[in-house]
């Protein structure tokens, strides 16, 4: 049973952090599309924030999978 809750645990991170990536890849491209004077900045803020998502990610797959 605590397999099972593990694995739904895990499997919500990657739901949400699927979402939050996608969610910031659509604005940063319309973003880009207004103002493609700006992409470097729109890109490097981009990749942060990404990172950032997929940190909390990994560290919520951990406890989940340890718990």
């Amino acid at each position: 049973m605590t397999g099972t809750l593990a694995a739904i645990g895990a499997g919500m991170a990657v739901i949400g952090a699927a979402m939050g990536i996608g969610k910031i890849g659509g604005s940063a491209m319309e973003a880009i599309a207004r103002q493609p004077e700006a992409a470097s900045k729109i890109q490097t803020a981009m990749i942060i924030a990404a990172a950032l998502i997929e940190g909390a990610t990994l560290f919520a797959i951990v406890v989940a999978l340890i718990a």
